[in-house]
């Protein structure tokens, strides 16, 4: 194929892996210094390949021809930070708590003797991540955690690494240092494989795309920056952006009884000498939709914290909720139970052996895990949604067994399902393909018609904020200083 080092050939026609097993009719191989694409929908077989690649060469009847034992191949998935912390729920649980944190390590903690003062340097310059050293792991934004993982797994120094879905929680910016980043581990001979739904997301500087379809393989194609456009455009017919969404009308309205969704007035959030929030001031009333942007580690994830009473910091902040100031009797729950939120990291929480109807259904409930019985009502109501997301055939499935882009849209659909009074969507279309992309900017079109619902959207593409917000409702948060003074 090339007069690089084969790094490894896969010659089987069939490859499995835990119980999935894709087809493989054209055998491939993988060479050092180049960048490889695996790209299909949701749920295709794209993270079961990069697993069997990293780890499967001897499982069934599996055929991979290489020196496995000189070969360092490493891969990089979001829920890593698990195997970094030892923790699991206690990421989502204690993100904003700071004083049940002291068994969290830092970022300088969790790299201690794997990398040199100057790599880490070059890598944190590389992308933009300098001032994150002294942070405990949860409290990196979803942004900041994918790229301290990059880094984390490049003090490997593997020969090949695999990337499932690099690009999402990564703002304008980051994306290009991203690039950047794999032009410079490929010309150093590093081979980079990149797990990708969406078309757009093809680097130009891919050098061979592995299409993936219904759990099978296909021909490797060869790129140029002369055929890559006719090859997206080929390639986006691996996804069917024909179905429309149709949502049930059983789950009852969250009645809009209220003037004020939320008002913050000069809030500011500080960890120690880390301001995160500085003098933020911004009123949403009811039935106004918005959107919320800013670069990673401006505070976005923090701000929608104070607003979903997550964070302890609010109640010594001037906020308001529901048109009533924090700190005056109210409980968490009855601030919850009005707002249908959905954030990058809320699928860490999901990860005991519940089934994907019942974390769909556990979103009919208050809280965020599956702690309560769930009624038949809410399991009808819960199937309906499935069905409406085609997600139905997968109800009996257990959720960490599903690809990271079935786990999204199962948890969109546990946050619509409520038909809440305000929706907080945190980055909602985050690690889908083309296709449920569509379909879930239909569905929020359609939730949000309602003139009394109140909106909150989050993303770093700004194509994907949905028509209903108009372009004096963009509510932009900066970065502030990393340290302050203290007294």
């Amino acid at each position: 194929m090339t007069n690089d080092k084969i790094l490894l050939k896969v010659e089987s026609n069939t490859l499995q892996y835990t119980g999935v097993k894709l087809d493989c009719p054209y055998p491939f191989e993988i060479c050092t210094a180049k960048t490889y694409v695996a790209i299909g929908e949701n749920g295709s077989g794209k993270t079961t390949l990069g697993k069997i690649i990293e780890k499967g060469w001897n499982i069934g009847m599996n055929r991979i021809i290489g020196d496995k034992k000189s070969l360092c191949i490493k891969s990089i998935e979001f829920t890593d930070i698990h195997s970094l912390t030892g923790c699991n729920d206690t990421y989502y649980q204690q993100r904003f708590e700071s004083t049940a944190n002291d068994s969290i390590p830092t970022v300088e903690e969790l790299l201690k003797g794997k990398i040199s003062e100057q790599l880490w340097l070059e890598l944190c310059q590389s992308l933009s991540i300098d001032d994150v050293r002294h942070k405990r792991i949860n409290y990196l934004s979803s942004g900041e955690l994918r790229k301290f993982l990059i880094i984390n797994m490049l003090t490997e120094q593997p020969d090949l690494l695999i990337i499932d879905n690099p690009y999402i929680g990564l703002d304008a910016a980051s994306r290009e240092l991203f690039n950047n980043l794999i032009c410079g581990l490929t010309r150093r001979g590093t081979a980079v494989l990149l797990l990708l739904c969406n078309t757009i997301d093809i680097p130009d500087f891919t050098d061979y795309i592995l299409p993936v379809k219904r759990l099978s393989i296909g021909k490797m194609i060869a790129t140029t920056a002369d055929n890559l456009p006719q090859a997206r455009e080929e390639l986006a017919k691996l996804f069917d952006c024909s179905r429309q969404i149709g949502l049930p009308c059983t789950t009852p309205s969250t009645p809009i009884d209220y003037h004020t969704a939320f008002a913050l007035d000069h809030c500011n959030v500080v960890y120690g000498n880390n301001i995160i929030l500085h003098d933020v001031s911004w009123h949403v009333d009811a039935g106004e939709k918005w959107a919320l942007l800013g670069k990673n580690g401006s505070g976005k994830s923090t701000l929608l914290s104070l607003v979903y009473a997550d964070n302890p910091q609010g109640y010594r902040n001037a906020i308001t909720i529901f048109d009533r100031r924090r700190g005056t009797g109210e409980s968490i729950w009855e601030i919850k139970r009005r707002i249908g939120y959905i954030s990058p990291e809320m699928h860490l929480y999901f990860n005991n052996g519940e089934t994907l109807l019942t974390v769909v259904a556990s979103g009919l409930h208050d809280n965020v895990g599956c702690f309560r019985r769930i009624s038949d009502e809410q399991r009808a109501i819960a199937t309906e949604w499935l069905q409406a997301f085609g997600l139905d055939h997968l109800a009996d499935r257990y959720f960490n067994t599903l690809s990271s882009g079935e786990q999204r849209l199962a948890l969109i659909a546990r946050t619509l399902a409520r038909r809440a009074s305000l929706l907080i969507l945190d980055e909602p279309l985050h690690g889908l393909d083309m296709a449920r992309k569509q379909l879930v900017a239909q569905a929020i079109e359609q939730i949000t018609a309602n003139a009394g619902v109140s909106l909150v959207y989050v993303t770093h593409y700004e194509h994907e904020i949905p028509k209903v917000i108009t372009a004096n409702h963009i509510f932009r948060l900066t970065k502030p200083q990393p340290s302050i003074n203290q007294k």
